[in-house]
């Protein structure tokens, strides 16, 4: 399992997350551990089938509950096949980066979207980690946890969870690491939205909330009327 360091000194600024520091990126197959807004998550290729499905083993989380996904600008949706109308686009990015996932249609299923035809996206608030995702493309951001346990807080506590696993399940560690992004301070999830159908739902309510929510509610439900 391999641990990248990052200085403490350098943890807070968004170049320290540069892909290129720290290459090679895990292979095709291989799963990352990153520092989100609060905890850290397993990120893997969205549309790599063995990488995702390897966090959905380590996080025991059933094969129809699909993965969040993030992203480092709003150019990256285009990517994922991505089908939200302008006007729904021009909405999440007022509000984007921030703690807060939307669900969207996407144009075909992916690994991450668990068969589905929606996919769950966020622009984190994180510099550093939207730093990484402008050089890897997305990557899922669910929390680095069995489902209903807490998430990790810390490097070196993800890392000896997902030894243990390899080493339970004889599953190899080699192609897996983690970013050192020093400890982190937990806190609420991302409030969860749907914007995939007629009308915005709320379907979990995270660290999102308040004014900045009610607005983009607002806003958003003529924007899911419109069409390009």
């Amino acid at each position: 399992m391999k641990i990248v360091p990052l200085p403490a000194e350098e943890v807070a600024k968004s170049d320290a997350f540069a892909a290129s520091r720290w290459r090679p990126l895990p292979p095709a197959g291989g799963v990352l551990a990153i520092p989100t807004e609060s905890s850290y998550g397993l990120a893997a290729a969205p549309d790599d089938r063995t990488a995702v499905d390897r966090v959905f083993a380590l996080k025991g989380r059933r094969a129809d509950q699909p993965l969040p996904v993030v992203v480092a600008s709003m150019a990256q949706l285009a990517g994922l096949g991505v089908k939200a109308s302008k006007a729904v686009r021009t909405v999440l990015g007022s509000h984007w980066p921030a703690p807060l996932t939307a669900v969207l249609p996407i144009a075909e299923p992916l690994a991450a979207s668990a068969g589905r035809r929606t996919l769950a996206v966020r622009r984190p608030a994180h510099a550093g980690l939207r730093r990484l995702l402008e050089e890897t493309g997305p990557l899922t951001a669910t929390s680095a946890n069995r489902s209903g346990e807490a998430p990790f807080l810390d490097a070196l506590s993800v890392a000896d969870w997902m030894a243990e696993f390899g080493r339970r399940d004889g599953v190899s560690q080699g192609g897996d690491a983690v970013i050192d992004g020093g400890r982190l301070h937990g806190g609420p999830p991302s409030t969860l939205i749907d914007l995939s159908g007629s009308a915005p739902r709320v379907l979990r309510l995270g660290a999102f909330q308040g004014p900045a929510l009610d607005e983009l509610m607002e806003t958003a439900a003529p924007a899911l009327t419109y069409r390009d």
